[in-house]
């Protein structure tokens, strides 16, 4: 009886304890937030969004005005702010240099940099995008200093693997980005202290593949390579947000 007894008892125990530990782990992060680059908004990125929702995490696409990097911070953080758990935070293309400067919030447990810049504390876009030369001259300013593509160009240059008619939505639905932004340097620099996934576009035209690889060398990112254009959130939907659920689960 008192062998029974005593069984019983360590059972227990480990039940309990298995108990408690599952209790003081802490869950893999549920919440996605989405930063667009420049020249598009959120719209391109409802495939990787469909995906997303359907294997049930919440996701908030944030618009950002793009007109300069502090407004741009700003609104990513109104978003993180909205949310209730543990953030995986997402930025393409030149908002790479806006989740490094918003990533720092408490809520972000990782960084995901989809063909997106990755400075450091100080630098600013501009002067990552010149550090190697660009693979593409195509892009112009307003007399307001605004960049933006010529529509002609538009798809051999950001979206190469992105069907006519779709490239060419998105070439006339520019969002133009201010010259100021890509001057400012960021403040400080999240994945520095915060794990960060990267997903490399070797077909890329606006950020050149070896500066993605520079960079995200320089962070530790884990890198996923893939042939793709900038566009890649929209010609490999099913890939990026593979990624993103890879950070996700791995968020602690």
């Amino acid at each position: 009886m008192f062998m029974l007894q005593k069984k019983f008892a360590i059972a227990i125990m480990i039940a309990m304890g298995g108990a408690m530990a599952h209790a003081e782990s802490k869950p893999a992060a549920k919440d996605v937030v989405i930063v667009h680059g420049a020249l598009v908004d959120g719209s391109g990125w409802r495939a990787v969004y469909d995906i997303l929702s359907k294997d049930g995490y919440h996701v908030t696409m944030v618009q950002e005005p793009l007109t300069g990097l502090t407004e741009d911070i700003d609104a990513t953080r109104r978003a993180i702010n909205q949310q209730k758990g543990p953030v995986v935070l997402v930025g393409h293309s030149y908002a790479g240099s806006v989740i490094t400067g918003a990533g720092t919030d408490p809520k972000v447990k990782s960084l995901v940099y989809v063909a997106a810049l990755q400075p450091d504390a100080g630098e600013a876009s501009g002067q990552l995008l010149s550090k190697f030369a660009p693979p593409n001259d195509a892009m112009r300013a307003t007399p307001d200093k605004f960049f933006f593509l010529p529509p002609a160009r538009f798809r051999e240059t950001y979206a190469a693997d992105v069907s006519p008619a779709d490239a060419q939505f998105l070439a006339d639905s520019q969002q133009q980005l201010a010259e100021k932004a890509l001057g400012a340097p960021v403040p400080v620099a999240a994945w520095r202290t915060k794990p960060s996934y990267a997903i490399l576009t070797t077909q890329d035209h606006v950020v050149s593949p070896q500066l993605q690889r520079w960079m995200y060398q320089r962070s530790g990112a884990k890198v996923t390579e893939v042939s793709a254009s900038h566009a890649v959130f929209i010609s490999q939907p099913a890939m990026v947000a593979r990624v993103i659920e890879t950070a996700a689960n791995q968020a602690n």
